[in-house]
């Protein structure tokens, strides 16, 4: 998500985990052990049954992130396994730092080997992360004028590489929230509500993977993509124009196929519309950082 400063980048974050379907026993279980063995397991918490939500500063290492250690211990992104894992402020992170979460994101686990033996830890998360478009916060703004030269604009900008940002699915812009709205008085709907959609479409998705290692349609490799992900005549042709035209890897295509996959499930059809695979192309980012 990009932003100016108090658009709701970091509410909109905190919330997900709200329409997130409940977990299951043996997701439970999973993230049970996982803050058992790094120590932070509640003492009136035997069982944790709801997902986690970590949201390191910007400052944490990359032994803090990744895990590691003399004696290897969790990082953030295992105690964010089957949760969120929200980095706010993101160019402010290390470069090495974030690096180091390419591996994880792309393999949902990570390796950490020491002399006295090698560990292995989850790492299935959904990853959210947040930044201003330039350090002032205001480039683009329509109200506010940006203090900052194009120069220094593009030099925040590059601190995120290409590789990691061609790992995130969804690029959104979240602009300033104008007053009208901020005094509204109608409710949007209600995260009740949207986790039940998002219930009944993993549904959909637990029985098409019946009998298969994966739950979900984010777990599904290149062979699951063809026979799945099937598109018309008219999806072809508009995945090859995007293709052209925003210079995508063959990571991206994958990953907009699934996504329309799942855009599709929410919206209970059978089949990828071209409205599902246009919805998706367009949450690929306009820019080359």
């Amino acid at each position: 998500m990009t932003g100016p400063p108090g658009a709701g980048k970091t509410l909109l974050a905190r919330s997900t985990p709200s329409i997130m379907p409940t977990m299951t026993i043996e997701e439970s279980l999973e993230v049970t052990k996982i803050y058992s063995i790094a120590g932070m397991l509640p003492p009136d918490t035997p069982l944790i049954r709801h997902r986690p939500f970590r949201a390191p500063h910007h400052t944490i290492s990359y032994a803090g992130l990744v895990g590691g250690g003399h004696w290897p211990r969790p990082g953030e992104i295992s105690l964010a396994h089957r949760g969120v894992l929200f980095l706010d402020e993101l160019p402010e992170f290390g470069t090495r730092t974030l690096e180091g979460l390419r591996q994880p994101l792309e393999d949902r686990k990570v390796v950490i080997a020491r002399a006295s033996g090698t560990l292995t830890f989850p790492t299935n998360f959904i990853f959210m992360a947040a930044m201003n478009p330039c350090p002032c916060g205001y480039y683009g703004d329509p109200v506010r004028e940006c203090t900052c030269s194009p120069a220094t604009v593009t030099r925040y900008q590059k601190r995120i590489s290409g590789p990691l940002l061609d790992r995130i699915d969804i690029h959104v812009e979240v602009p300033r929230v104008d007053y009208q709205k901020l005094t509204d008085e109608r409710l949007g709907e209600r995260s009740e509500a949207i986790r039940a959609r998002v219930e009944r479409a993993r549904e959909v998705q637990r029985e098409r993977f019946a009998g298969m290692p994966l739950s979900c349609n984010a777990g599904m490799g290149p062979t699951e993509v063809r026979t799945i992900c099937q598109l018309d005549e008219t999806g072809r042709g508009l995945v090859r124009a995007a293709m052209q035209q925003l210079q995508m890897s063959a990571r991206a295509f994958h990953r907009i196929l699934k996504l329309a996959r799942t855009i599709a499930d929410l919206a209970g059809r059978e089949r990828i519309e071209t409205a599902h695979l246009a919805e998706a192309i367009q949450y690929r980012p306009r820019r080359v950082i």
